[in-house]
């Protein structure tokens, strides 16, 4: 039987990556255990050493007795820190607590919430810890099984997402960069899909999958949003064209290209998408998961987050 320390439960455990957003992490972290040190809030901490260790340091941490998280770095720190707590066996994923101070070069889940990436205002959100109860994806490929907080897809913003990893030095400008490069050389799948037991059939550029609004560096392709209704946001991109995609860049950013004739949206609690003839790739919360088969389940209510 596990020692749990109940002193723990009100204390923060820190996890954070020091190579999020390629900025100066050492200035930052002096900075953030300052601005913590002026709010009395007491807390723990460790550094990711490689790729995915959020998920065994987020276990430990609440193994032996933390229930209050704090992820520093970009969506992919807290993607992993959500499968750590989403796989753990401890206690009820919803008894965990994550708060945000964003670090990365997307920070995509915070803009759903408008929490600012202002260090002492992220902070400051952290202190007065106004809570949600927010759903939780969960994506099954052939051979994996991930949780999601944010945005999943399939097709084009997979295709992406493979190949951020090597423009991530250019900064938020990278997700313009791999867009326009996915837009000259990504080939159209055909679908199957099957929504509300309803099957469609469709040449499709992806398929986007949401709980929260932003993905990709801001773009909204999820319309009318409750992070907390039991519902996946679904939303396919039909047969666009290199010259559909530039003409209506702007409503990719805007959220109204959701309106366009191209675009259906549904809402569901479970999705199937069956590729033929291909296997396109997967992303959850802009990491890249797979390719090929997938299908994503919600579970509702799963995990507390401090919010604005």
């Amino acid at each position: 039987m596990s020692y749990i320390d109940t002193t723990n439960t009100n204390s923060w455990f820190i996890i954070a990556n020091p190579t999020s957003g390629n900025r100066n992490f050492s200035k930052l972290w002096k900075e953030i255990q300052q601005l913590l040190k002026n709010k009395n809030l007491d807390y723990s901490f460790a550094f990711t050493q490689f790729s995915k260790h959020e998920i065994a340091l987020v276990q430990n941490a609440i193994k032996i007795g933390f229930r209050n998280i704090i992820s520093v770095g970009g969506d992919g720190t807290l993607h992993h820190v959500v499968n750590g707590i989403m796989t753990q066996r401890y206690v009820k994923t919803s008894d965990i607590t994550i708060s945000v101070i964003p670090l990365g070069t997307g920070n995509d889940w915070v803009k759903t919430y408008n929490i600012p990436t202002s260090i002492k205002e992220a902070i400051e959100i952290i202190y007065k810890k106004n809570i949600i109860t927010q759903d939780i994806g969960v994506l099954k490929t052939e051979n994996t099984v991930t949780y999601f907080n944010n945005v999943a897809g399939l097709g084009y913003d997979g295709y992406v997402v493979s190949k951020l990893k090597s423009l991530k030095k250019f900064g938020g400008i990278s997700y313009l960069i791999a867009g326009f490069y996915g837009m000259l050389f990504y080939k159209k799948s055909n679908f199957k899909i099957i929504i509300n037991n309803k099957v469609i059939r469709i040449d499709c550029l992806m398929t986007v999958i949401g709980i929260c609004k932003y993905s990709g560096g801001g773009m909204q392709f999820t319309e009318k949003i409750d992070t907390s209704s039991g519902l996946l946001n679904i939303t396919i991109v039909k047969n666009f064209t290199f010259l559909n995609l530039i003409i209506n860049l702007p409503k990719l950013y805007s959220g109204k290209i959701v309106n366009h004739k191209k675009v259906s949206t549904y809402k569901t609690n479970e999705i199937t998408i069956i590729p033929k003839n291909s296997k396109p790739f997967i992303q959850a919360d802009g990491e890249l998961i797979g390719t090929g088969n997938v299908n994503v389940k919600i579970i509702e209510k799963a995990i507390q987050f401090v919010i604005r």
